[in-house]
This record gives structure tokens, C-alpha cells and sequence, in this order.
């Protein structure tokens, strides 16, 4: 029997649950960065000019969305080998987050206010 399973199983599920939530992360990401095709084609069937349509920001922020998810699988990657030497060191260690999960948190609320602010600009600019 493999000593302390549930706490390497209970570690290794956490590490796959972040590996999915990066994968997300990519898919929104590419699909943000694709959102100007979108754009020109409601710009097309509307009777507004795209003039106002700035698909720059949707690529830039498709792209950072890209980075933050290599950024989680990095961060998960190196805390899953943390949690693992801890469950097999024999001293009692404290648990607690990283100054790295805070900073990605952030940065992801960032991102969300800005796409916010950024769909209701271009819907604005297509009524």
C-alpha cells in the first residue's frame, strides 16, 4: 500500500482541476482572440459603420488570456511538487496560498472588467 494515498490522490486531483481550469483559460483566450471576426461580421450585416470597432483590444487580451494560462499549469505544476514533498516530509508543515495565485486572481479581475467595459462598447458602437 502506498503511504499517505489520499492525501497524494486528494493533491493530484487539485493539480488536474487546475490543468483544466488553464485549459479553459486557452480556449477563451483563443476565442477572445478570434472575437474581431465576429466584429466584422456584424459590422457587415448592421447599418452602422465599423469605423468604431477596435479589434486590437480583443486579440491583446485573447493573447494575455493565453499567458495567464501557462501561467496557471506553471503554478500548479510547482505546487503540486510542493504538496508532494510536504505529505511525504515527516514534519508538520502550514498550508496556505501563494503571493503568485493572488497576483493571477487579480489580474484575471482585471481582464473581466476590461472585456465587460470592452462588449459593451463595441455592442454600443453596433445599435
Amino acid at each position: 500500500m502506498i503511504p499517505h494515498f489520499t492525501d497524494h490522490s486528494a493533491n493530484e486531483r487539485t493539480y488536474l482541476a487546475w490543468v483544466r481550469t488553464a485549459i479553459s483559460l486557452m480556449a477563451f483566450g483563443f476565442l477572445l482572440e478570434r472575437f474581431d471576426i465576429f466584429l466584422i461580421y456584424a459590422a457587415k450585416t448592421s447599418d452602422k459603420a465599423a469605423g468604431a470597432l477596435h479589434t486590437r483590444a480583443s486579440e491583446w487580451l485573447g493573447l494575455a488570456l493565453l499567458l495567464v494560462a501557462a501561467l496557471v499549469i506553471i503554478g500548479a505544476s510547482m505546487r503540486f511538487y510542493r504538496n508532494r514533498r510536504a505529505i511525504e516530509a515527516a514534519a508538520v508543515s502550514t498550508y496556505g496560498d501563494s503571493w503568485t495565485a493572488r497576483l493571477m486572481a487579480a489580474l484575471l479581475i482585471v481582464m473581466t472588467v476590461f472585456l465587460l467595459l470592452y462588449v459593451a462598447r463595441q455592442i454600443a458602437a453596433l445599435s
